[in-house]
């Protein structure tokens, strides 16, 4: 038992400098052949921190543990909302521009509905919803490009935080470094965590919604943490929604186009699986809760913060005692 959770730490170590050399690669890779700036930061970047994620649900999903692969997309999004948003709104909450945010909460209810209707309606993740999903995340692409061209002080913080004066062979080895790590990572996270399941005699849904589901978010984390210290902690709530809604449509879009799967039904509650009854009901509470009062009052709230940090709280502990 202590080898696999050792290798389960290492391989989370690995998807977290993996991801941070992955993006830094590619960052510079595209700054050197003068690709737009605001191209980069909505593309490459965004993407670059939801590779973890890509990575093991991808993995989950072709080694027919469908069961990790949902998990990991529905817990990532409780873990983003409940824990790494409501710790900076409850640290310090800050007022914020809803017109930014609307676009983004706009998609991921939208595909939070369909994601949700496949879930109840079939219970099955066949290919052509991944690529609807996949298609969704194209569409949210093209919009966040086009609008970030239209907000010249969002293409100044874009270039800003995009500076990038390493050589091109060293981008080139940051990004191909950075790629394997995480595909090392992924590997480690979903056959360790499939084996710590089993000893623990937990489903292996309750393991992605928990410690998965966390480990992966932590770029977001960081993220999150360094807003929070630079005093900008209401500019980590747009990342997280957007981080959101491409564990949905990107994440289970590719894990469910590449190899399609059924929810999970090991987990049991109230004699309908615990997803149907729990995980997903959850899932918009909590992105209500955050998005719903501050789009009508343009500004968060610590109570936000204090309610979700409770509602994740209970969240983890009902996955375990059920």
């Amino acid at each position: 038992m202590v080898i696999p959770v050792l290798l389960f730490l290492v391989g989370l170590l690995c998807l977290i400098k993996g991801g941070d050399w992955f993006v830094d690669g590619a960052t510079g890779i595209a700054r050197k052949f003068h690709l737009p700036e605001l191209l980069i930061g909505a593309t490459v970047v965004s993407i670059g921190t939801t590779l973890p994620e890509v990575m093991v649900s991808t993995t989950s999903a072709l080694t027919g543990h469908g069961e990790i692969a949902y998990g990991n997309a529905i817990g990532s999004v409780i873990c983003n909302t409940a824990l790494i948003a409501a710790l900076t709104v409850a640290i310090r909450p800050g007022v914020i521009d809803k017109k930014t945010l609307r676009t983004p909460v706009l998609f991921f209810f939208t595909a939070a509905v369909i994601y949700a209707g496949v879930a109840y309606f079939t219970g099955y993740f066949s290919r052509p919803v991944g690529v609807v999903l996949l298609l969704i995340f194209v569409v949210y692409m093209i919009v966040t490009v086009k609008q970030m061209k239209s907000n010249p002080e969002q293409a100044a913080e874009v270039e800003e935080a995009e500076e990038n004066g390493n050589s091109i062979g060293k981008n080139i080895g940051l990004l191909v470094i950075g790629a394997a790590l995480i595909a090392v990572g992924a590997n480690l996270l979903v056959d360790n965590g499939t084996l710590i399941a089993q000893a623990l005699g937990v489903p292996e849904s309750v393991i992605a919604l928990t410690f998965v589901a966390l480990g992966t978010s932590l770029p977001e984390l960081v993220t999150a943490i360094t807003s929070l210290a630079k005093g900008h902690g209401a500019l980590s709530l747009g990342n997280v929604i957007g981080a959101n809604l491409f564990n949905l449509v990107l994440v289970s879009g590719v894990s469910v186009t590449l190899a399609p799967f059924a929810i999970p039904s090991e987990s049991m509650l109230l004699g309908h699986p615990a997803s149907l009854v729990l995980d997903i009901p959850v899932m918009f509470a909590v992105m209500l809760l955050l998005t719903v009062p501050t789009l009508i009052r343009g500004k968060l709230s610590r109570v936000q913060g204090i309610l979700l940090l409770a509602i994740y709280a209970a969240f983890c502990v009902i996955q375990f005692v059920m």
